[in-house]
């Protein structure tokens, strides 16, 4: 970030309160920013309720929705007052307590990660809540309190197909994580540090020109094995096909989401879009060079990036098929691990001679 851009935070501060807003007004300036930074991925968890029908009507050869509304986008609040219109019920042995905190805390730990990620520069103010020294650890720390809301849910509703969900979740989350935050290490050895702010930084340097035209350094160029492998395990992170079985119809139901009606789904599902989008942020700041982009300005690079890792997801979840759940964790422990060790190895070996 350079010298003369400020956080969303401080800007905020010195508009409401000016040059020395005191602690009381750096919070209200933190919770605003904050407040404005999950109302923006909100609204793209909202759209998605349109898109992924449109999206995978289109890969699948289908129309999809196109009655309600110009382009059916009147799907939207139709399905918002629909889901939250309906009655909550609550099964009899359900553990009370950890039902109602599963689905909280699978959205809570989407909106948490994007604290620390960078959505571009407007006039001098860095659409960001925090650039931490240690971003990129907070950031997967984040993300991954979303096992324990799927552990919860799956556990607290009394259901043996729940059960099974929450427990694939576990298995899925820890063979993937591994190779997910092993690979993310080597972008951190690469680039030198744990900061998001300067990782992204470090991305708009000159990778190489051809003619006329400079091609940026982001990681995806310099590393493209790491990319594959990052996108991979991303997909088993956000639950998508192949990897989509803590929650497979077809064998439990729906997982540790089965028992859950009316908000408690509306917010399992919306959490997993934004855990979707979370994943597609990771991947643009740590491989596409985070908001960075020529011509358009920083937010709309963001934006497309991100949806463009959610154009990815559901073409897997339309063209793959899913896989068992004892081939998911093969996958995981005996090639993606693997990969993932190999290349952190081959990163350390080649930082000293690149950097």
């Amino acid at each position: 970030m350079s010298d003369d851009t400020v956080l969303l935070p401080e800007f905020v501060a010195e508009v409401l309160f000016g040059q020395s807003p005191g602690p009381a007004g750096a919070f209200v300036a933190g919770i605003l920013a904050s407040a404005f930074v999950c109302t923006v991925m909100l609204t793209q968890a909202a759209i998605v309720i349109w898109a992924k029908r449109k999206v995978t009507a289109a890969f699948t050869d289908r129309i999809a929705i196109n009655r309600h509304g110009p382009f059916g986008l009147l799907i939207i609040p139709a399905d918002i007052v629909r889901l939250l219109s309906k009655e909550l019920i609550v099964p009899v042995n359900a553990d009370r307590p950890a039902f109602d905190l599963g689905p909280l805390l699978v959205t809570f730990s989407a909106l948490l990660g994007f604290a620390v990620i960078p959505m571009g520069t407007v006039a001098g103010v860095s659409i960001m809540v925090a650039d931490p020294e240690t971003g990129v650890v907070f950031v997967f720390a984040a993300a991954s309190l979303a096992t324990l809301g799927l552990t919860m849910a799956g556990y607290a509703s009394g259901n043996k197909f729940s059960l099974l969900g929450g427990l694939r979740a576990i298995a899925q989350n820890i063979a993937y994580e591994i190779p997910l935050v092993l690979t993310a290490a080597s972008v951190v050895l690469l680039t030198g540090t744990l900061q998001v702010g300067e990782l992204v930084a470090a991305q708009q340097e000159p990778l190489v020109s051809v003619a006329g035209a400079t091609i940026p350094a982001w990681n995806a160029f310099v590393n493209p094995f790491a990319f594959v492998l990052f996108l991979v395990a991303n997909l088993a992170e956000v639950g998508r096909n192949p990897f989509d079985t803590p929650e497979a119809p077809t064998e439990i139901v729906a997982g540790y989401q089965t028992e859950y009606g009316s908000v408690y789904f509306v917010l399992l599902y919306m959490g997993e879009f934004l855990h979707i989008f979370l994943g597609g942020a990771i991947v643009a700041v740590l491989f596409l060079g985070g908001p960075a982009g020529p011509v358009l300005p920083g937010p709309v690079w963001f934006l497309a990036k991100i949806w463009g890792v959610f154009l990815f997801t559901q073409w897997a979840r339309s063209a793959v098929p899913r896989i068992r759940i004892d081939q998911l964790v093969q996958v995981g422990w005996k090639l993606l691990l693997v990969g993932a060790f190999a290349n952190l190895l081959l990163t350390a070996l080649l930082v000293p001679f690149v950097v």
